[in-house]
């Protein structure tokens, strides 16, 4: 609870056996959030155990994507307000408390793992992948007339629950490339968004996206085609 708002956190999991414990504990030792929402994406391995060991709720989701697992969360979550991060070991739990800062003045506040002095040694953010990154963030910025932008595929953010029940019903992208998707509804709806830094460490374990260079052009390409799709599709028509 945080100023009288239940909180709640979506994981998306699949195959994260080798942290979700860790993760789920970690977030649980803020003492602040309600709920955690373990979104099992057709995981063979012992993540939904874990994840119920270590005191999280465990709901399947039988469509395979990082997108429909993150939807899945979102339609579930009882929070006033509602992260969504990853359980890979890559995120600080302790950020939570930069998020909460903003939330106050915003409707969603995003991360981006793009700021030098935060990216720890070892993290998959080197030199190519912080410019991807950053590049189309900014297409998605000037497209769409948002805020600054510096990171198109962080997955931690927070976002107010009233924010996130206007947009949800326009929401469909199931991929990993899903992430630019609710930036691009918060911008139309006019809503207050930010982005902040925050620390990125080293993933324990491979990545399903950016474990190699098919995965990260795949998802590089998916939300370019994305954002200009959404940008033409406005052009035509204006959806509010």
């Amino acid at each position: 609870m945080y100023q009288d708002q239940k909180i709640s956190l979506i994981l998306p999991a699949y195959n994260e056996q080798e942290h979700i414990e860790e993760a789920v504990k970690e977030f649980r030792s803020m003492g602040i959030i309600d709920e955690i929402l373990v979104i099992d994406n057709n995981s063979r391995d012992q993540t939904a155990d874990l994840a119920r060991r270590a005191g999280a709720t465990v709901i399947g989701e039988s469509k395979q994507g990082l997108g429909n697992a993150i939807l899945r969360g979102f339609n579930s979550a009882t929070g006033d307000l509602v992260f969504v991060a990853e359980p890979d070991g890559t995120f600080v739990a302790n950020d939570v408390w930069k998020f909460l800062a903003y939330i106050g003045d915003f409707d969603i506040v995003l991360g981006t793992r793009t700021a030098k002095e935060l990216i720890w040694q070892g993290a998959n953010m080197k030199f190519f992948l912080r410019v991807g990154n950053t590049t189309v963030a900014k297409m998605l910025e000037l497209l769409f007339s948002g805020c600054s932008l510096s990171d198109c595929g962080c997955t931690f953010r927070l976002i107010r629950k009233s924010s996130l029940k206007k947009i949800m019903p326009h929401m469909t992208v199931g991929g990993s490339h899903c992430n630019p998707e609710l930036v691009i509804w918060a911008f139309r709806k006019k809503f207050k968004v930010i982005e902040i830094p925050i620390n990125y460490r080293p993933r324990v374990g491979i990545s399903k996206i950016t474990g190699s260079w098919k995965g990260v052009w795949r998802t590089g390409l998916g939300m370019i085609a994305l954002i200009l799709l959404y940008r033409l599709k406005f052009l035509i028509y204006d959806p509010r």
